[in-house]
């Protein structure tokens, strides 16, 4: 049976994630709160985040820049978009 939450994203019970995403109190938050769907959102937004400020993920300031959007993104107000970002067009 699929493990589902209540989506702190969409207000609405969906399927979370298949483990937490994190070894760590902050990864079983997510586990807990956050729906496939919405974290598949954030790994687009994540990305985003990295190509627009030219990020080096391997760097601990970007991670933990990236984990403090996390947090914004879905336990908070959510983030604004750099205001440079110019989204793509298909």
């Amino acid at each position: 049976m699929a493990h589902t939450v209540f989506c702190v994203r969409y207000k609405k019970e969906m399927e979370g994630l298949d483990e937490p995403p994190f070894d760590s109190e902050f990864g079983q938050k997510i586990y807990k709160n956050v729906s496939k769907a919405a974290w598949s959102e954030w790994i687009d937004r994540q990305k985003m985040l990295l190509n627009e400020y030219r990020l080096q993920p391997w760097t601990p300031q970007a991670q933990q820049f990236l984990v403090e959007q996390m947090e914004e993104f879905f336990f908070g107000s959510g983030t604004a978009l750099p205001q440079e970002y110019v989204p793509p067009t298909h």
